[in-house]
C-alpha cells in the first residue's frame, strides 16, 4: 500500500485510493464516525470533502512537536486520539475520512522551506527545511485536487499567516507570502503521490535531517507548543518595536 502510484487511467485504478491502508486507516471505527459526522450524508462528493477539510483543519491543533515516529503514531486515527497532529497525520486523517465517505483520496509529499516556523523549532531542527510535508489529493469532479488541512485557523492568526481555504475545485497549497507580504513557504522537492504513507522513507529522512529533535526518545520528537511560541514571539516583537 505504500508504494508510489500513478494517475488512474480508468475506474479500476481508483481502488487503491478507496480502500483502507495501514496509515490511511479509513476502516477505523472512530475515523468512519468522524467522517460521517462532519462530512455529512447530504450533497455531492465535493461538498462533503469541503466540509471534511475545514473540520480536519480547525478541529485539531497543528503540532509539529511530540511526533511519534511509530506505526500507531503516524496513523490518521492518531489525530482523533491525540486531539492534534501535524501535516502528515492530519493529511492521513483527511484522506481516510474521504475514503470512508467513498471519495478517492491519496497522499502527496514535498519538501518545503518554511519561513514562519518558531525560533525554537528552527533551532531544534537546525534548518528551516521541512522534509516530507504532507498534503492530500482528492478526486472531485473528474480531476485530482490538492488540499492542505495542516495549519488550524487560530495558529494562522498567531503567526499572521493567511489560512488556506478549499473549495474542492482549486488546489489548496501553502501561500508563498504571509498576510504582511513576507516570504512564507517555498516548495523545494516533490516526492509524488502515494496510496498510503511511505513510513520508512519518512522516518529515514526525519532521522537524517532532524537528529536533535530526537534528543529524549528515538521514536518521538521533543515536546513543545508551537502556538505558545508564536504568541511569545509576537509579544517580544511588539516590545522590541516599542509598542
Amino acid at each position: 500500500m505504500n508504494e508510489r502510484t500513478s494517475n488512474p487511467a480508468d475506474a479500476e485504478d481508483f481502488q487503491p485510493y478507496l480502500e483502507a491502508g495501514t496509515f490511511v486507516d479509513s476502516d477505523h471505527e472512530a475515523v468512519i464516525s468522524y467522517a460521517q459526522r462532519v462530512g455529512g450524508s447530504e450533497g455531492s462528493d465535493l461538498e462533503k470533502a469541503v466540509r471534511l477539510y475545514y473540520a480536519v483543519r480547525d478541529d485539531f491543533r497543528y503540532d509539529p512537536y511530540g511526533v511519534e515516529m511509530t506505526e500507531p503514531g503516524m496513523k490518521g486515527s492518531s489525530v482523533l486520539e491525540r486531539g492534534n497532529g501535524f501535516c502528515i497525520t492530519k493529511g492521513a486523517l483527511m484522506a481516510a475520512g474521504c475514503r470512508a465517505l467513498g471519495i478517492p483520496a491519496r497522499l502527496g509529499f514535498a519538501d518545503v522551506r518554511n519561513h514562519l516556523a518558531s525560533k525554537r523549532m528552527v533551532e531544534l531542527m537546525q534548518t528551516d527545511l521541512f522534509v516530507y510535508h504532507g498534503y492530500v489529493e482528492i478526486w472531485l469532479e473528474g480531476k485530482w485536487v490538492k488540499a492542505t488541512p495542516a495549519f488550524n485557523l487560530s495558529l494562522c492568526e498567531k503567526f499572521g499567516t493567511l489560512p488556506l481555504e478549499f473549495d474542492g475545485r482549486n488546489d489548496s497549497v501553502f501561500h508563498p507570502y504571509d498576510a504582511a507580504g513576507n516570504q512564507h513557504m517555498e516548495y523545494i522537492t516533490d516526492h509524488g503521490t502515494f496510496a498510503d504513507l511511505p513510513f520508512e522513507d519518512i522516518k529515514a529522512s526525519f532521522e537524517k535531517h532532524y537528529p536533535a529533535m530526537y534528543a529524549d526518545d528515538p521514536t518521538k520528537f521533543v515536546d513543545g507548543d508551537m502556538a505558545a511560541e508564536a504568541a511569545a514571539e509576537a509579544v517580544a516583537d511588539r516590545k522590541s518595536d516599542g509598542r
